[in-house]
């Protein structure tokens, strides 16, 4: 079986499995909710697109923007990298690496760094898409390269742990759990604090590393494994994490939302919510979407806050913090926008009918969403100013 095909078999079994309420839930027998007017109380615009390749479509796996300030970088299953004016879309420069592609861009220390599904590696110069280096670390990535010191981390969906010199693609050391006989299909993208990267695993475990030599400083059990069945037993650390100064939020599968703090992997508070979507957080709140849809925003010392049930069986992404509101999109190509006061919905845009898979990105001004079919959406709020001078004016902000 070809490569391709093996891929496009896994990703249709794990759409299945990956659905809201997984194994033996009577909510996976009812249909997607359908969405319902509301009052529309934030004024959010598209204000660029652009096609980055070729689509994506039921192989979920991990490609979505990045920004270092300056542009934003894209990358697309048939192995495009590109970089674009986050203000206005404007092309920069666009590489073609003639590899398939799974994960990224990650950037920094002016990089650009993409992984394929057949443990491709490159690295691109981020001023001109220049490649710098490429190397093969058999094994597929799902998970974002995160750039740091000269260090590139890359994890892979079979365990493994590695930090590759920005130099020139050569490993400096890497670490490797096992996994158990079934998983979900994804892997959370790893996290460096200070002088730390820390990651999640599918037998439930959260790590600490030393990012300079792979050491490893801390351990904490975010899911134990419990049933008589794989099925059951399944407690991957697959959605995206999110730091907070010295806190750490992370989430498993059928276990629980966990804070964590950064320096010893002590456990702060921890609450029995699952999700393979993973988690955002801002200076006050944390939000989660879990595995049925529901996003639940907690405050950062864990008690509830509110709770919507909008998108229950939609197949929303991981969240992520924009302006006052919290934003998720779903499986057939809309952005909400909730406030992140009260849960309430006050804007819904739709770009095209691309399935959105991974989390929208905030990059500057901009939110930035990565659809399946390979196109790219930038949008802003526009927010009015008091009046002055007897007009009304409007500004974006973030």
């Amino acid at each position: 079986m070809s490569p391709m095909m093996r891929l496009l078999g896994i990703a249709l079994l794990c759409t299945a499995v990956g659905g809201c309420s997984i194994f033996g839930d009577k909510d996976e027998e009812l249909p997607p909710k359908e969405l319902t007017d509301f009052e529309r109380t934030l004024d959010v615009k598209k204000v660029w697109s652009a096609k980055v390749g070729k689509g994506s479509e039921l192989l979920r796996i991990s490609l979505m923007p990045a920004g270092d300030g300056k542009r934003v970088y894209a990358a697309s299953f048939d192995g495009k990298v590109s970089a674009f004016d986050p203000e206005s879309g404007k092309l920069a420069w666009r590489s073609e690496l003639e590899v398939s592609l799974s994960s990224g861009p990650g950037v920094g220390n002016g990089m650009v760094v993409v992984a394929g599904p057949d443990g491709d590696v490159v690295a691109l110069r981020a001023e001109d898409g220049s490649e710098a280096w490429r190397t093969n670390i058999v094994g597929e990535s799902l998970a974002g390269p995160q750039i740091r010191n000269d260090v590139v981390v890359v994890y892979t969906i079979n365990g493994v742990l590695r930090a590759l010199s920005a130099l020139d693609g050569s490993e400096l050391w890497s670490i490797e759990q096992s996994s158990p006989a079934l998983t979900l299909r994804g892997s959370a993208t790893p996290l460096i604090v200070g002088g730390s990267v820390v990651a999640g695993f599918d037998n439930g475990r959260l790590i600490a590393v030393s990012l300079a030599d792979g050491v490893t400083e801390w351990e904490a059990m975010m899911s134990p494994p419990s049933g008589r069945s794989d099925l059951e037993r399944l407690a991957d650390v697959d959605g995206y994490m999110a730091t907070v100064g010295q806190d750490i939020y992370a989430a498993g599968y059928q276990g629980r939302v966990a804070s964590l703090a950064a320096e010893s992997g002590q456990i702060l508070w921890a609450r029995e919510i699952s999700t393979y979507a993973g988690i955002a957080a801002d200076w006050n709140n944390v939000y989660i979407v879990a595995d049925n849809g529901e996003l639940i925003a907690l405050r950062r010392n864990g008690s509830d806050l509110w709770r919507q049930d909008a998108l229950l069986r939609r197949h929303p992404t991981a969240p992520v913090a924009f302006n006052n509101t919290v934003v998720v999109g779903d499986f057939e190509g809309y952005l909400h926008f909730f406030s992140n006061e009260d849960g309430k919905t006050v804007a819904r845009m739709r770009a095209g009918n691309g399935m959105y898979s991974g989390a929208p990105v905030v990059v500057g001004t901009r939110l930035i969403v990565q659809s399946e079919d390979g196109s790219l959406n930038a949008f802003a709020v526009n927010l009015p100013k008091r009046p002055g001078n007897g007009q009304d004016v409007a500004e974006e902000k973030t």
